[in-house]
């Protein structure tokens, strides 16, 4: 009798227990799932509508805004829907892999993409000569398709049972089942994830030690001559300074001659980066580090799980540590426009002129201050 009562008691406790840690995991999710949506559809109008972002870094911020938004609006609704059943999966098998493909796709798609972006920062900075001749619309476009073929490429074996897709009971989720290292098939694409997200740090490292390295360089020229009313003399005076104004060392006002040659002039022709662009160059690769280290950050306690279940046979994993590994992993979704717009001046610039009414007067940015 006494048995039973404490069963009877303990049962009720381990239900409310279960319905409030389930109505934690749904808001929680649906907040996640809310600022995702919101954030990327608000900063992928934002890249689409102002003309002046319109170039290669923000193309590539532009695909993966849409991933995100992508895979808030078609993964998190089945993780929903999951916990809502009773942690178990609704639906058919067929439809539990094509949710674990599109989890895997988007998860490979974020690592291929950043560590693309980490090249073409470095190019930005050490060959900005190269970057700006080679980094148009047409090789943003190549690179982002690569990007979500090799995504293709390692998302697709386990539909075929290289790997298999089923749903993780103690994760909500349909996504690869981590065995032991001798009966497992899902190591070279956890390797792989690994080496992607360790390379591009590397080359953040490199970009940042080119940058130390050429910042203790003395310059290779004098700081060009600087008047005030543009009378210079000797031969080839007037000419000098003219290149000079062009070059980016102009002070003071626009000489007469001059007036309107600078502005309509492409930044893609230049053949050096002067102050301006680089401080733009490395903001934006700032921004992009930022996004890259949140994801390791966030994607790192899962993986650890990941690597603890192939290398140690029946190792367990904490339940309340898989949980809130998971969903670290699922707000990696949502934490691409926050950073984008706290890293990232122009963003928020180009956010107020855009929308002034959300966000209140602005004034018009101007591409030269007049000292």
């Amino acid at each position: 009798m006494a048995n039973t009562s404490e069963f009877g008691e303990s049962s009720p406790s381990l239900q409310n227990y279960a319905s409030a840690a389930s109505a934690v995991k749904l808001a929680s999710l649906g907040l996640i799932m809310g600022i995702s949506l919101l954030g990327n559809a608000s900063l992928s109008l934002l890249l689409l509508k102002d003309s002046s972002l319109h170039k290669a870094p923000y193309y590539f911020l532009l695909d993966l805004c849409l991933a995100d938004v992508l895979r808030s609006a078609v993964c998190f609704p089945f993780v929903m829907a999951s916990i809502g059943g009773g942690s178990s999966w609704p639906y058919s098998a067929l439809s539990c892999k094509l949710v674990a493909f599109m989890s895997v796709l988007f998860c490979f798609h974020v690592a291929f993409l950043l560590f693309c972006v980490s090249v073409t920062r470095y190019m930005a900075i050490a060959h900005h000569r190269f970057y700006s001749k080679r980094m148009n619309l047409c090789t943003c476009v190549s690179v982002i398709c690569m990007v979500w073929t090799l995504s293709v490429a390692m998302a697709f074996p386990p539909v075929f049972d290289v790997g298999t897709y089923t749903f993780i009971r103690e994760e909500e989720q349909c996504i690869f089942e981590h065995r032991y290292v001798k009966a497992n098939d899902t190591l070279g694409f956890m390797l792989m994830l690994v080496v992607i997200v360790g390379t591009t740090h590397v080359v953040y490292i490199k970009m940042l030690c080119f940058v130390y390295d050429h910042r203790k360089m003395k310059p290779a020229q004098l700081v060009p001559a600087i008047s005030q009313n543009w009378t210079f003399h000797g031969p080839g005076a007037t000419g000098q300074a003219a290149a000079n104004w062009i070059a980016g060392f102009g002070r003071g006002p626009t000489p007469p001659t001059l007036v309107g040659i600078r502005q309509a002039s492409h930044p893609g022709n230049r053949r050096l980066l002067v102050l301006d662009e680089f401080k733009m160059e490395k903001r934006i690769g700032k921004m992009y580090y930022m996004i890259t280290l949140t994801f390791l950050i966030l994607w790192a306690p899962y993986i650890s799980a990941c690597y603890l279940r192939i290398f140690v046979r029946g190792a367990p994993v904490p339940q309340l540590y898989l949980t809130a590994a998971v969903w670290m992993s699922f707000a990696q979704a949502g934490a691409n426009p926050i950073i984008s717009f706290l890293f990232n001046k122009e963003l928020r610039m180009r956010l107020r002129a855009c929308f002034p009414c959300c966000l209140g007067t602005q004034t018009p940015m101007e591409p030269y201050c007049v000292i």
